[in-house]
This record gives structure tokens, C-alpha cells and sequence, in this order.
């Protein structure tokens, strides 16, 4: 490896040639450089192009580096992070700034402008073609597509929290992470918000303010009712069935029924679910929940561990595809069910009875279904 590179399993290599020659500020924008890569998802794109437009061999995947480099470069740069000696943009290549990898990919090829640029390798990360060096899926260290979900939506929450001091090219990228609100998921906030403001929730009696009643009571001091914060416990469907993009939307919904009781993120807590429940999480950040599992499906154990919490949760969310046993008896707390959609004809079978078709969510639960098109809520 001639410098730097990034492998399709977020992992960063680093040639110590390379490193020993560069200053330290140098080296840090070719850092920058190459986790782009990662963020963008120039390797899953380079796959998507190469296989659209017929795209096959080293040669090609060199050309996609170089237009992906391109994308980054336009605008990466300054206010402090120094350009590396050697950045490719696309002023290099005479071509103007602020396109996507696919638009610069259509714009050149491979020739005279290009020829300085045979060095050039940025990894697996960047183009998609494996390499020699790249430890593979086996190897140490790699990260799952929901982990590299959760990274992209922590660095994309970051630059929309502050847009006035990103490039223009980061504000889009995030702006393409942080999709436009769903109906759905406008439904799915409802839901939650009215089962925490119901009657009963959030409330309990306290001696911080003795109840307007004590004065017909002379020695004897009454509690008066208050309400509190409410509590929010969800879980989390990680069985086989539930796809890595779908523990990812999880992720999302997370953070978005932490802002539906007013963000108070230390009032909702995660609990992982597939055969069985795993520890519960309090919510520091949405991303730091390990989402483990990935074997059968007993949402049962989920609802037990949840509603065993102390304090006891004021609403119980669960975020599912349906393919679950549900508890026989409601649970004292409002229950909503955010529903990840299946088709029936390929929904689960089992060879001992063929018939067999999932129960529907219990009638005491309010059910928003997730998808991409309109919601719909029962």
C-alpha cells in the first residue's frame, strides 16, 4: 500500500514509510480523505456503477477512485485541515466542482491527465476491489452495516447541528442521511406522545408540595399528585429476520422517540430482543447501543425485562417485524408496536406446519407500520 487506505469493512491501513514522512497535520487530512470514502459509501456505489454500466477490471476501479476522490476534494479542505501534497480534485482533471463520483466517472478516462496517477490506491473502501492487504470479513476490527449506519448518522447529526461551518458537499451528504420525516414516522411520534400524556402516566403522588387537602386535615400532611417525566422502554427486534438496514432505521427511531418526550434521553432505555432479552440501555446516544442478537424471536422476554425496570416504564415501544409470540396479558403500561413490514408469500414457514402464519399484534397494543412509502396506523 502506497499511503493510506480504508477496506469495504471500515477498516483504516496506514503504510509506516508513508507515515513516518508526512507531518502530522498532513496526516491528518489524508485521514479525512479516506474516511469519506467510508461515509460515502464510495465502495457500495463503485459496485452499483461498475455493474450498471458493464465497468470490469483494476483499470476501471482506478478511474472510480479517481472520481470519487474528486467528489471529497472539491471542497474538503481548509479552515484548518491542511491539503495532503498530491489531492486529487477536480480542477486536475479539468472538470468542475460540486458533482457526485458517478458524474466524474462519465467525464474522463484514463490518459494523459491521468497517467501521474497510477499511484493512487485508496483501498477496497474507495473502489470496492479487494486487495491483498484487506483482512477480509473474518478479519479483526470490522464494523456491521448498522454500526456503519450509526457512524454515519452521529457524523451526519453533527455537521446539520452546525451547517454554517461544513463544505457545501458534507451538507448535502447529510442532508441525504437524515431522510424527510415519513408519515410513518410522524404516526409512529403520535402514538408514542399519546401513550406517555394518557391519563395515569407520568404521574405520581409526592411530599414536595403537600396537597391542597392538608389544610382539612390539621397534623397530617397529604402528598399531592405531579406529574413527572415519562418513562420509555423499547424493544428492539434483533432476530435473524430483521435486516441489518432495519436495525439501522431502529437506530433512527430511537433517537426520534427520545425527541417525542421531550429529549430527555436518560428517561428512555434499549432493550435488544431475539429468543431472548439482553441487558437494558439506558440511552446516552442512540449509537452506542450494541443491538445483539440474531437467532429466533420471543418478544415475550423482551416485555418482561422492559417492564421489570425500575422505575417502571410509562409506555413500552417495540420496533419488529411481527414474527413473534406476544405476551397473553396486557402489560399495566400503553404499548405501541412500530411494525417493519413483511410479505406474506415470503414471510416464515415452518416445515412442520406449513400453515403456520404469524400472530398479529394484540388488539391493546397501537401498531404504526414502518415503511418507505405512506404510513398506516391502527
Amino acid at each position: 500500500m502506497p499511503t493510506m487506505a480504508v477496506d469495504t469493512h471500515w477498516r483504516c491501513y496506514a503504510s509506516p514509510v508513508f507515515v513516518d514522512r508526512r507531518p502530522v497535520e498532513e496526516l491528518a487530512g489524508v485521514w479525512v480523505h479516506e474516511v469519506s470514502h467510508l461515509l460515502r459509501d464510495h465502495h457500495g456505489r463503485s459496485d452499483r456503477v461498475a455493474r450498471e454500466r458493464g465497468l470490469t477490471g483494476p483499470a476501471e476501479r482506478l478511474r472510480m477512485n479517481i472520481a470519487a476522490d474528486c467528489e471529497i476534494n472539491d471542497d474538503a479542505f481548509g479552515d484548518g485541515l491542511v491539503r495532503p501534497e498530491g489531492a486529487v480534485d477536480p480542477a486536475f482533471l479539468q472538470l468542475p466542482d460540486g458533482q457526485l463520483m458517478e458524474d466524474y466517472l462519465r467525464q474522463f478516462r484514463l490518459g494523459r491527465l491521468t497517467e501521474s496517477l497510477a499511484w493512487l490506491d485508496c483501498g477496497s473502501g474507495a473502489d470496492g476491489l479487494e486487495r491483498d492487504w484487506d483482512l477480509g470479513p473474518d478479519g479483526a476490527d470490522g464494523l456491521s452495516e448498522q454500526e456503519r449506519d450509526a457512524v454515519r448518522f452521529r457524523v451526519a447529526r453533527g455537521i446539520n447541528a452546525r451547517p454554517g461551518s461544513a463544505p457545501k458537499g458534507w451538507r448535502r451528504w447529510a442532508e441525504k442521511v437524515f431522510h424527510p420525516p415519513q408519515p410513518w414516522r410522524e404516526l409512529l411520534g403520535a402514538a408514542v406522545r399519546s401513550a406517555t400524556s394518557s391519563g395515569g402516566a407520568g404521574e405520581d403522588y409526592t411530599y414536595g408540595r403537600p396537597s391542597r387537602r392538608s389544610a382539612g386535615t390539621p397534623g397530617v400532611v397529604l402528598p399531592s399528585l405531579r406529574r413527572r417525566p415519562p418513562r420509555v422502554a423499547v424493544v428492539i427486534d434483533t432476530s435473524g429476520s430483521v435486516s441489518d438496514a432495519e436495525l439501522g432505521s431502529a437506530l433512527l427511531e430511537v433517537a426520534a422517540i427520545a425527541r417525542a418526550v421531550g429529549g430527555r434521553r436518560d428517561l428512555v432505555s434499549v432493550v435488544p430482543c431475539d429468543a431472548s432479552a439482553r441487558a437494558a440501555h439506558s440511552l446516552c446516544r442512540a449509537e452506542g447501543i450494541p443491538l445483539t442478537g440474531g437467532g429466533g424471536t420471543d418478544l415475550r422476554t423482551g416485555f418482561a425485562k422492559a417492564l421489570r425496570s425500575s422505575p417502571a416504564p410509562d409506555a413500552v415501544v417495540v420496533l419488529t417485524d411481527g414474527q413473534t409470540p406476544w405476551p397473553d396479558t396486557r402489560p399495566a403500561c400503553r404499548t405501541v408496536v412500530g411494525l417493519f413490514p413483511r410479505e406474506r408469500s415470503n414471510g416464515s414457514w415452518d416445515e412442520d406446519d406449513p400453515e403456520y402464519v404469524p400472530d398479529t399484534p394484540p388488539e391493546w397494543a397501537r401498531v404504526v407500520v414502518i415503511e418507505s412509502g405512506p404510513g398506516t396506523a391502527r
